[in-house]
């Protein structure tokens, strides 16, 4: 490769990063970082995997081993730590704030680690994007992930949204790898993938249907390549290949699974395990209708509860406990993603989820000419598969998978993926669909690629269009600076984004700092603060704030001339809600 693109790659990773960490110091903590932080600190610190259990363990352990360097206070002696069930919240804030640390210190350095797994994405995204269609055109998705408002938001906090998204990436990147070129090789490193992507993030588990389908469509495939070339026992042939491709694909799930162990294995070291059962107990003790009478089998109120039961079973025994905190963490998602994500659309606040909550907030979240690269890369390979089955020409379709099996596998994950996320009542912002994105812009600008090679338009003419395009979202994102995680584009526009769409789409506490800023500023002397994040007001601003909320009364009684409210405590309490509350 010439070395000016590794440079051009080099320079887009500098300004990546500049701008996160630029960002990130003008930034408090967000609210789910106020659990993050304090769960991986734990992890590596005293190897005791009691906090945070619901998500899994890879993205909290990098953000964790920077601050093994410091000698940090631990509430270990709370009783939010000894006798709390998952106190994550309670402990973040002690650790945080009450035991003598530097809150902003701590913060920093764990957001180390989410943001350099957001820059080994984006060298994936270019290395993929170059063996598809070229180190030239390659750049632009490079370019459009690394400078993506949504990226560089969520690219440097400790969440597992980055790391999902990476993980998903690498393992569908080696997969694609051992389709193209079958070999042991690719196998293993799909395997390992498979297995990082499971570390990241529990909605992962999605690539579990995508591979099998994938692996399905590839054995189809081969029968439709070679059927004329089988002269007898075709049926059997052709059985016999299939069982093959399915040992294929459950050795990637074997070698997957084979990698969480270790990991948990060393964070459940010096977690009790007596306590680890009692905090099983408690947290599935609702899990599909609750625990049978003693004496019922775990099937007579509902059949789910039987896998509660197991769970409950392995959490003391040597050896299994880790397997079984691994398996309570998918019984949490199950069972919150049931429950739905209290969440403000559109005037309502409500737990139920919105078919339409996930197309408006990619819509209005996303810059608009990388709505219109999406959009035409959805037209486009939408149209040329479409016309290759409506013409039933299946050997256009053989030799389409032959040559195209990346733009068809991921086309196949926007399908599932994005299937399953309308349908979720789990409503918990555009981070949820960034797996997705670095899928839409390769396509998307495969098919400017082939719009700019083939006929029509002069091609100076559609150059230029690539290069408007460009400009245009490179202007939209310095514009935008700092404010990326509240980012709204032309539709709506920032300043008003918190009107459709609020939570980790607009304001998730990031911008204490800058109150704080803001108070000095102008001198203020007090000011009541309803606030919704991980910071504190007190810290950042003592003697001056003074914690608040409604049933507190009109601050100007207290004499008190000043009042600051997150745009998620205005929307939770001045809307109307749906489905399971009432007021």
């Amino acid at each position: 490769m010439d070395k000016s693109y590794k440079f051009t790659v080099a320079l887009i990773l500098l300004v990546s990063l500049a701008v996160m960490v630029a960002v990130s110091i003008q930034e408090a903590g967000t609210q789910d970082e106020l659990a993050h932080i304090p769960s991986g600190y734990s992890y590596v610190r005293y190897l005791d995997y009691r906090l945070n259990p619901e998500h899994p363990p890879l993205v909290k352990i990098l953000s964790g081993i920077p601050l093994l360097f410091f000698d940090l206070n631990f509430p270990t002696d709370s009783l939010s730590w000894i006798d709390s069930v998952n106190g994550q919240w309670d402990i973040g804030a002690k650790f945080l704030y009450d035991y003598g640390n530097d809150p902003d210190q701590i913060i920093q350095l764990a957001r180390v680690g989410p943001m350099l797994l957001t820059l080994i994405l984006i060298v994936f995204i270019f290395v993929w994007s170059k063996e598809l269609m070229g180190p030239k055109w390659a750049l632009l998705p490079t370019v459009l992930t690394a400078l993506s408002p949504n990226f560089l938001a969520h690219g440097h906090y400790v969440t597992t949204d980055v790391g999902a998204v990476l993980g998903t990436f690498a393992a569908m990147y080696y997969l694609v790898k051992y389709l193209d070129r079958p070999s042991r090789k690719h196998l293993i490193w799909a395997g390992l993938a498979f297995g990082v992507a499971a570390l990241m993030k529990f909605s992962t588990v999605l690539l579990i249907p995508l591979f099998l389908l994938l692996i399905f469509v590839y054995w189809i495939v081969e029968i439709l390549r070679t059927r004329k070339l089988i002269q007898s026992n075709k049926f059997k042939y052709f059985l016999l290949l299939g069982f093959k491709h399915l040992g294929k694909v459950a050795l990637v799930f074997i070698i997957g699974f084979s990698l969480l162990y270790p990991f948990y294995f060393l964070t459940t070291i010096n977690y009790p395990p007596a306590k680890q059962l009692s905090d099983t107990q408690f947290i599935l003790s609702t899990f599909a209708d609750g625990q049978p009478v003693a004496g019922e089998p775990c099937y007579a109120i509902n059949p789910k509860r039987c896998a509660a039961e197991v769970v409950i079973w392995m959490a003391d025994k040597p050896m299994i406990r880790p397997v079984g905190h691994y398996l309570l963490g998918i019984l949490m998602v199950i069972q919150r993603s049931a429950g739905g994500n209290t969440a403000y659309f559109l005037g309502e606040v409500s737990n139920l989820g919105n078919k339409l909550y996930f197309p408006a907030a990619y819509a209005l979240k996303e810059p608009l000419p990388l709505l219109i690269l999406v959009g035409l890369g959805f037209l486009s390979g939408a149209y040329r598969i479409g016309k290759t089955f409506i013409a039933k020409k299946r050997h256009k379709f053989v030799n389409y998978f032959g040559t195209h099996t990346a733009e068809f596998s991921m086309l196949m994950f926007l399908v599932i993926y994005g299937v399953w996320s309308i349908n979720s009542p789990l409503n918990i912002g555009v981070r949820h669909l960034m797996p997705m994105m670095p899928f839409m812009y390769i396509l998307g600008t495969e098919s400017i690629k082939k719009w700019v090679h083939g006929n029509g338009p002069r091609k100076s003419f559609k150059v230029g269009f690539v290069y408007l395009i460009t400009l245009w979202f490179l202007a939209d994102v310095a514009l935008a600076y700092p404010y990326y995680l509240s980012y709204y584009n032309e539709f709506v526009g920032t300043k008003n984004g918190w009107q459709y769409i609020t939570d980790s789409n607009y304001d998730w506490g990031q911008d204490l700092k800058r109150l704080e800023t803001y108070v000095e500023e102008n001198n203020i002397d007090r000011i009541a603060v309803n606030y919704f994040g991980a910071g504190n007001p007190q810290y950042y601003m003592p003697g001056v704030a003074e914690n608040w909320n409604s049933a507190k009364g009109n601050p100007l009684e207290s004499n008190i001339e000043w009042l600051a409210v997150s745009v998620n405590q205005i929307q939770g309490a001045t809307q109307p809600r749906t489905g399971t509350f009432y007021r």
